[in-house]
């Protein structure tokens, strides 16, 4: 099975924002039209991709359902297939970091110097150990070729 491909609709492409979010979407198309996948997941982006091309609404729910389609495509790939585009785990771990550690070593700051102005210094803690994380699991993807040449 074959994933189809996204009609091209001049009156939307009109918009700077439209025409990008509908080229990153085309790029994962031609990313994934390279790739052996299975004819469920393909039938699932066949799908989103008849969703798009049957769209009538406005220019900003267009841009909407582009957003939306892509992400869930990227969702159930990473889900199904463990395909990630790049740097997927890294913005992913960077958000984990900040809440998962910088917060409590923030907070372990603040009331060891009995001062709780400290809590953001754990933020960039954090931050930085959640891209270390993020940055090895997205180097073991490309290594073992799970990674889309599509940025996330």
């Amino acid at each position: 099975m074959e994933i189809k491909p996204l009609k091209d609709k001049p009156d939307f492409t009109k918009d700077k924002k439209i025409a990008e979010k509908y080229a990153k979407f085309e790029k994962l198309l031609n990313e994934l039209r390279g790739r052996d996948i299975p004819t469920t997941i393909v039938a699932d982006i066949n799908t989103e991709v008849d969703l798009l091309n049957a769209f009538m609404g406005s220019d900003k729910d267009y841009k909407k359902q582009l957003r939306k389609s892509r992400a869930a495509i990227i969702k159930q790939l990473e889900k199904e297939l463990k395909l990630v585009p790049q740097n997927y785990y890294q913005s992913t771990w960077m958000a984990l970091g900040m809440t998962v550690f910088g917060l409590p070593f923030g907070t372990i700051f603040g009331m060891s110097l009995d001062n709780m102005a400290f809590l953001g210094i754990g933020l960039p803690i954090g931050m930085a150990i959640g891209i270390a994380i993020g940055s090895g699991m997205d180097a073991k993807a490309k290594e073992e070729g799970r990674q889309l040449a599509i940025d996330a």
